[in-house]
């Protein structure tokens, strides 16, 4: 699961009333069973990388009207499932991918059936699985619907007008509770979230400001706004644990960039807004935090509620949807430097951390893993609270962790399985290309592997980090905004001496990649020198080199963002009224627009440069066996064969009308050779006029000449192939 989950629990979710008097029983045996489930796993070891990528997918239905959700997503996930499964039990080794629900009823979400390797060959494979997925999606929709690998539905709040809004869970008067996953867990998490804060969330968001426009800002109301956001994950399988915590860190500083290199969110609720990406808008939808915890004062009279974490009162500084709160590697090399850029106080349960503390945990994680409890589980399962084994489960610890939505999430191994220490990087914004989305997930790759290899690091302190991550909103941001980035990278154990200041700077995203000034070499020329020393194969090199000649192409402007490339379509779209709205005219026709560059029908330069999209067709889709064929009657076969037969004759003249159009083609060029001996011949090159004579025989011979040459001309092109008969 992306953003809703890692696990949907069959069963009735607990009204949240009659959860309260659960909580705090969840809360302190999520801790205990962290604690029993790190030990049997501490040293778990995986010696090969392995990766994968989550794609999250929207479905809209297209009229003459404009566009509208399609609230099919769980019927298209269960045809597209089933269809995985019988391919998979015909052909054994087959079956590409599996389909997972998401919390928006009109949105499927893909991931790869198995991980990719290590080895260069899957830098090529990501692509082509993305490219597998989304022909297989198209498999399954009507003729009038375009799954678009796009962040938002333009028109949500502004459309899908004949559904009943003030629904039960929602409570929203601008979406209906309809748009929501069937599935109970979503249904709870919405209603949840809007129970324990106290009232409806408020998602608030800069409008952006043309000649026409009028108010400040864009407002919604409920979690659908940002939970209904696509985005693009990868989640790397490290080492061991010691690896995953040191790969968490450098990914807590990579993930505002890679936010801002992707940026693809310029519309919410039917308005262009002025910030380029999802995050801030999700984070919003999500914030379950009571006004005490909400207030910006350090004290709060309240007496609040005491089943609730910190009984409702502890001034929390987020959204439990935010950027990692604190660094946590312990290498002994880098542990002072994660110790030292730790600048930011991080609100931890009290309880939790010392117990944590006593059972052996050291300081770091068991920050990290107390900051998650000073969350509540949101939703509680009948049946499955005391009934949960400690020893053995880890479900308590799970309804926290996968609630906190961060932007690095660090993955302890799961119960029973041979799968090993992972983090997952959470903040790239869905691209419109399959050719994009596996750009940026084999960069973000590659910079591990340079990191790790060449035993590098980046850390910045946690405040310059979170201060990244707003300056990544910001219209533009990706060619033109500044971030704090070290000034060099070095072996671990030389940057934590002296000022920690001293060694960050701000740069610009492309001096971030490709370097600046003599002192620090930027990350992809870093890329490119790993690959070179480990002696990638020219195949993948060229690939790989294309993917990053376009994301620096993205920092330096050459290239637009999706962001900026949907605001410019929206303003200059002959229905666009200079008013910031996006009309249900203007939508249709962006998605449309989308959905053909998607798959290729569409090349779209001051996106992609000259990367063309190879078309992406269902037909395509699936494995065709080499089956034996059958006919009815032997007179059906002979039919066929008759219309291969005249199809065999009509490829043989076409050769010939080929072959006699080279022949006159070749006779033209002969005679416009030998008209043009003659006029050269025919005029005079020392200013001598002259007589009458010849230039009467001049233009006679000229004349019929020509009348020569147009009428080879005609007759050439009477023979001339039709386009597109595959010549």
């Amino acid at each position: 699961m992306g953003k809703g989950g890692a696990v949907l629990t069959v069963g009735r979710p607990l009204p949240w009333q009659e959860a309260k008097d659960k909580l705090t029983y969840v809360r302190q045996h999520g801790v205990d069973q962290f604690i029993q489930h790190y030990r049997r796993h501490a040293t778990k070891q995986r010696d090969t990388l392995l990766y994968g990528d989550e794609i999250e997918y929207g479905l809209f239905k297209l009229s003459s009207d404009g566009a509208s959700l399609s609230l099919r997503g769980d019927e298209v996930r269960s045809l597209l499932s089933n269809r995985e499964a019988e391919e998979r039990r015909a052909i054994p080794e087959s079956g590409k991918v599996t389909w997972h629900p998401e919390y928006g009823s009109w949105m499927v979400e893909s991931t790869p059936e198995k991980p990719y390797s290590g080895y260069t060959d899957d830098l090529r494979r990501v692509e082509s699985s993305m490219r597998s997925r989304r022909a297989r999606l198209l498999m399954a929709l009507k003729e009038n619907e375009v799954a678009p690998t796009v962040v938002a539905f333009p028109l949500l709040g502004a459309s899908n007008e004949d559904l009943p809004r003030n629904g039960p869970v929602a409570s929203s008067v601008l979406v209906p509770d309809d748009v929501i996953n069937p599935h109970p867990r979503f249904g709870a998490l919405t209603k949840n979230i809007r129970e324990r804060r106290g009232s409806n969330v408020e998602v608030v968001a800069p409008l952006f400001q043309d000649d026409n426009t009028t108010g400040n800002t864009i407002r919604a109301d409920a979690m659908a706004f940002g939970m209904g956001c696509c985005c693009l994950q990868v989640t790397f399988q490290c080492r061991d644990v010691d690896e995953s915590r040191h790969v968490y860190d450098q990914l807590a500083v990579l993930a505002p960039i890679m936010m801002a290199l992707t940026a693809a969110t310029p519309i919410l609720a039917g308005k262009l807004q002025d910030h380029d990406c999802r995050w801030d808008i999700v984070s919003q939808s999500v914030d379950d935090r009571t006004s005490d915890e909400r207030r910006t004062t350090m004290s709060s009279s309240s007496k609040g509620d005491k089943r609730l974490a910190g009984s409702g009162t502890r001034k929390l500084r987020t959204s439990r949807y935010a950027a990692a709160a604190s660094y946590v590697c312990r290498r002994c090399d880098l542990h002072s430097c994660a110790a030292r850029y730790n600048d930011v106080d991080v609100e931890v349960d009290e309880s939790a951390l010392q117990k944590l503390q006593r059972e052996g945990i050291d300081d770091l994680l068991a920050t990290h893993v107390a900051h998650l409890f000073v969350r509540d589980p949101l939703v509680i399962f009948d049946g499955l609270c005391e009934e949960v084994d400690d020893k053995t489960a880890t479900d308590h610890f799970e309804n926290l962790q996968s609630t906190n939505w961060n932007s690095v999430r660090w993955k302890p191994p799961p119960a029973d399985s041979q799968i090993g220490w992972r983090v997952e990087l959470r903040t790239m914004e869905v691209q419109l290309t399959d050719f994009e989305n596996a750009a940026f997930t084999v960069f973000c790759v590659l910079v591990l592997r340079v990191l790790l290899s060449f035993d590098l690091n980046i850390y910045v302190p946690m405040s310059k980090v979170h201060e990244n991550m707003d300056r990544a909103h910001a219209r533009g941001a990706a060619s033109q905004q500044k971030f704090w980035w070290r000034s060099h990278m070095v072996v671990p154990g030389e940057p934590c001496t002296g000022d920690k200041e001293e060694s960050v700077v701000e740069m610009t995203l492309l001096e971030i990649l490709t370097g600046k000034g003599g002192y620090y070499p930027g990350l992809v020329p870093l890329v490119l020198v790993y690959l070179d020393s480990i002696g990638c194969d020219p195949d993948t090199a060229s690939r790989v080199q294309a993917y990053v000649d376009l994301i620096v192409k993205r920092a330096s402007g050459e290239l637009q963002t999706a962001a900026a490339w949907q605001r410019d379509f929206v303003r200059q779209h002959p229905d666009y009224k200079k008013d910031s709205v996006v009309t249900p005219t203007i939508a249709r026709d962006l998605l449309q627009r989308c959905h053909a560059i998607g798959v290729g029908d569409v090349h779209e330069p001051s996106l992609l440069g000259e990367n063309v999209v190879a078309p992406v067709r269902k037909e395509n889709a699936y494995n065709v066996q080499l089956s034996r064929v059958h006919f009815q009657t032997s007179s059906s076969l002979c039919t066929l064969l008759d219309q291969y037969a005249e199809r065999a004759l009509l490829v043989k003249k076409r050769k010939a009308v080929v072959e006699d159009v080279a022949r006159l083609r070749n006779e033209l060029d002969e005679k416009e050779k030998e008209l043009k001996e003659l006029n050269d011949a025919l005029e005079p090159s020392n200013g001598v006029q002259r007589s009458p004579s010849l230039n009467r025989l001049h233009s006679e011979e000229g004349e019929n000449l020509a009348v020569t040459l147009e009428r080879m001309r005609g007759i050439s092109e009477s023979l001339e192939p039709a386009a597109g008969d595959g010549v």
